[in-house]
């Protein structure tokens, strides 16, 4: 059975206000709770002490009354002092955005990397709103004897010490996992793969797009990536290798998708999971076209990967979910943007040629002429070059093919 919450919100002349509680809702579902009722207080700025003021915490709690809510989940981060003042008001649980998108992407972490990451973020957001009252506040004695009870530390510090030690721990076994991806990047860049990275707001449809890839080029079902209609369906970072039809090649990595007000903690957290795209030689900021909002959408992305240092990387935007638009012709490429679905054929096939033009505009056509005793080489060139013409002369195979221009080099000595 679903939990029913009220939602509320401070609009002091925010830019996209009626977006974010828009949002907040369907967070909210993405959490499985039932929303029954939404409330917006009109405010210059959010009152210190009860974030929408003591007129509207009664108001809260007479609609929570009517709905049978426990729970009231609030638009913007809140102070400790918020948090309590609001829970002594109102009687009930309080939960504030950031809170609703930690307890989401604890629930959808399913990697060792993940869950540690979400746990630190969570530690990290509940240190300095941990308080307590009466016997939590006690001292714990420091000594033997009455006469050294000042000389210990409240439970609250004890409590504070135990989180710091668990996030220093945590940390310690994060960086032993993200040294070891550290491995796999370094062994990636020695076998010369471009890498290309999937990046946008949550729910725009990068693993479709990635799955719609690994299908056409790879035509395995077993290689997809988890995707679903929802926010935030994917929290690990998944790779995998596109081998095209002309043998060029280039690995492609889906990360986790950004939101607007993403905790700061969150994007800490998920930093080492996160470079992957600063790693990359090409970014795909995947957009989700249908949705209105979508400007503000890009902003968001493009905000959190500056946020993230990721920077001077050739960038395609690519308009998802064209189809759900009726406005709109595609697929079609302008410039550095593509207009597509990506659950059709022809609008990936539109991104993978617009892909090529970006990783492998420096490939070139060469002709070799490769003695028989090394016909190593042959095969070589077959599988890593666009052959056009293979001829069999008496000195030697004669090979014409489209390839990069480090295998020039490498086969310099059988160039003509």
């Amino acid at each position: 059975m679903q939990r029913k919450v009220i939602l509320v919100g401070v609009s002091h002349k925010q830019a996209f206000f009626d977006y974010s509680m828009e949002e907040l809702e369907n967070l909210a579902l993405a959490n499985q709770y039932e929303v029954c009722s939404v409330m917006v207080q009109n405010m210059e700025r959010e009152n210190r002490a009860t974030y929408v003021g003591k007129g509207k915490v009664e108001e809260i709690k007479l609609e929570a009354e009517i709905e049978g809510a426990k729970l009231v989940i609030f638009n913007d981060e809140l102070s400790p002092s918020q948090i309590r003042n609001l829970e002594e008001g109102l009687e009930l649980q309080i939960m504030d955005r950031t809170g609703l998108i930690l307890a989401i992407f604890a629930e959808r972490a399913k990697t060792r990397e993940a869950q540690i990451q979400v746990e630190i973020a969570r530690l990290q957001y509940e240190l300095p709103r941990i308080f307590g009252q009466g016997e939590d506040l006690d001292q714990q004695g420091g000594g033997s004897g009455v006469t050294n009870r000042g000389s210990g530390e409240t439970k609250l510090e004890l409590n504070r010490r135990t989180i710091r030690y668990q996030i220093k721990n945590l940390r310690k076994e994060l960086q032993d996992i993200v040294a070891n991806r550290e491995v796999m990047r370094r062994k990636r860049k020695k076998n010369n793969l471009p890498v290309v990275s999937l990046v946008g707001y949550t729910n725009a449809g990068k693993s479709t797009t990635m799955n719609g890839l690994v299908k056409l080029f790879q035509g395995k079902e077993n290689k997809q990536v988890f995707e679903k209609d929802m926010l935030f369906a994917t929290l690990e970072t998944s790779i995998r290798d596109i081998h095209l039809t002309d043998n060029k090649q280039f690995l492609l990595t889906d990360t986790v998708g950004f939101v607007s007000k993403l905790p700061h903690h969150l994007v800490q957290a998920f930093r080492s999971t996160l470079e992957e795209a600063r790693d990359a030689d090409l970014l795909i900021h995947v957009v989700d076209y249908s949705d209105p909002h979508y400007k503000l959408m890009m902003e968001t992305t493009e905000k959190t990967l500056a946020e993230l240092d990721v920077k001077d990387i050739p960038i395609i935007y690519a308009f998802n979910k064209a189809d759900k638009r009726e406005d709109t012709d595609y697929p079609i490429e302008r410039g550095d943007t593509i207009i597509f679905s990506a659950r059709e054929e022809a609008g990936l096939q539109l991104l993978v040629n617009r892909i090529k033009k970006e990783l492998f505009a420096d490939y070139e056509k060469a002709t070799f002429l490769i003695p028989f005793e090394e016909s190593k080489w042959v095969a070589y060139l077959n599988e890593v070059g666009d052959v056009a013409a293979t001829e069999y002369l008496e000195d030697g195979t004669k090979i014409t093919a489209e390839v990069a221009p480090k295998v020039i080099e490498q086969l310099k000595a059988y160039h003509v």
